[in-house]
């Protein structure tokens, strides 16, 4: 069955039905009550999903001000990574990490374990691959915790469509959940963004954005001492189904951010994209990714946002973005996702001639998501990033299957394409079986554009 369905569902009615639903789930429950809004009670935080990036937000979390604080729960689906991170992060931080080894859970059940030790209004993070966030979601809804999510939040359209259901069920119960889209905290851009939408630049017309580098998302051949499951967990850059590709996970920032500039969301997207010597030493590469991406996104009103993404070693590498307006041009992050200072200029050529405005806060926008989480939570303060996270792990989607299958791809289609990568993740265990399958020689399947209608 082709992947590109007509659009029978506009966004409006998309969220007006998913509230319906929410208002008669059984997980939308009661409103959850503002537990630390005195400002002094202890914030418990358990850690779903014991990677790099959870190790980091664990350490902006403990660093947040306003009240006590601590880590008291850690789960992963492998022992290795959450012993690492363990060791990691008690012995940057021993008075705030107070994980026993009977609060450290490992498997796939495990991040119930986690969040059974928290109290509602204590806060769990996921920062797991994000094909499990609708999973974890869920349970945390149930449990009346807040929430604390990476990026992507979503890979495929039917687990967007669950996820603004349960985006729903969240703000009806006064859920405080943050997403790790840390642009949007980044001070340069907040008070670019600010400027853009007071004209500044006049109308925005045309904006572009960069991530090429070296290497992301190559996986060789798997290891004979490990599964199909576990390695396309493990390697999640690699695979569609678990992280969305190097695509979905690397190039979201810069695509929300410059949406955000503009206001708006992209109604459509057509692509290029290609593998060109995907091999090494070690043979070739048997990961689901492109080599290189570009994409022309278009808005409502007809502008244009431009976006290349590169993953090749040895070639020219550019990580930064730009707005186009009608009376002059701005430069949003020089270097990285959110990398300041942002500057305005007359213009259309970033000279220093031309320079009107630059900005001068260099605060880690890391840390400011954080400080707003938890300042929602300590004083009751609304804040739910979730929708508005989904929205952007859309865009990225269409772009990413614009490129794989070689179609002009709009928002509705992405949003209401019936592929789900990987049905039925709330019932996995280390012995299912892999989502993906390799073939006879052990590769996994690859978009082919123009020749499968599926991104694989």
């Amino acid at each position: 069955m082709d992947a590109i369905q007509p659009s029978h569902t506009s966004r409006r009615q998309f969220i007006k039905s998913a509230g319906q639903i929410a208002a008669v789930s059984a997980l939308a429950g009661v409103t959850l009550p503002p537990a630390h809004a005195a400002g002094s009670d202890l914030i418990q935080v358990a850690l779903i999903g014991c990677g790099g990036r959870g190790g980091g937000a664990v350490m902006n979390a403990l660093a947040t001000k306003g009240g006590p604080i601590k880590l008291v729960a850690m789960a992963d689906a492998f022992e290795d990574r959450l012993r690492s991170s363990y060791a990691n992060l008690s012995s940057q931080k021993p008075e705030q990490v107070d994980v026993p080894e009977d609060r450290r859970f490992v498997g796939f059940d495990a991040y119930k374990h986690a969040m059974d030790c928290l109290r509602p209004g204590d806060v769990a993070i996921f920062a797991t691959p994000p094909a499990f966030r609708w999973v974890h979601f869920t349970y945390a809804i149930q449990k009346g915790l807040n929430v604390f999510m990476e990026k992507p939040v979503t890979v495929d359209g039917p687990t967007s469509k669950r996820m603004l259901a349960l985006a729903e069920q969240s703000v009806a119960k006064n859920m405080k959940v943050g997403v790790g889209l840390n642009s949007r905290h980044a001070r340069n851009l907040q008070e670019l963004q600010k400027r853009i939408q007071d004209g500044e630049i006049g109308e925005v017309i045309a904006m572009r954005g960069y991530r090429m580098g070296g290497g992301g998302g190559a996986m060789p051949p798997k290891p004979p001492d490990i599964s199909h499951l576990e390695y396309q967990i493990r390697r999640f850059h690699s695979m569609l189904w678990s992280g969305g590709g190097v695509f979905s996970d690397f190039y979201i920032h810069i695509i929300d951010h410059l949406c955000w500039m503009k206001n708006a969301w992209p109604v459509s997207a057509h692509a290029l994209g290609g593998r060109h010597y995907r091999q090494t030493a070690r043979g070739v590469l048997i990961d689901q990714n492109f080599d290189t991406y570009a994409v022309e996104y278009t808005f409502a009103d007809g502008s244009k946002m431009f976006f290349d993404g590169r993953n090749m070693a040895g070639a020219h590498s550019i990580y930064s973005s730009y707005v186009h307006g009608s009376k002059g041009s701005a430069i949003a992050s020089r270097s990285g996702d959110c990398g300041g200072p942002s500057a305005i200029f007359s213009g259309q050529a970033p000279l220093r001639q031309n320079q009107l405005w630059q900005s001068n806060d260099n605060s880690n926008a890391y840390q400011n998501e954080w400080d707003a989480l938890i300042d929602a939570i300590r004083n009751d303060k609304p804040f739910n990033e979730v929708k508005r996270g989904v929205e952007a792990s859309v865009v990225t989607s269409m772009g990413r299957m614009a490129a794989h299958t070689g179609q002009e791809i709009t928002y509705e289609q992405m949003l209401n394409c019936d592929h789900e990568f990987a049905p039925g993740l709330d019932t996995l265990t280390k012995d299912s079986p892999a989502p993906v399958q390799p073939d006879a020689e052990g590769r996994y399947p690859v978009p082919e554009p123009g020749r499968k209608r599926r991104e694989y």
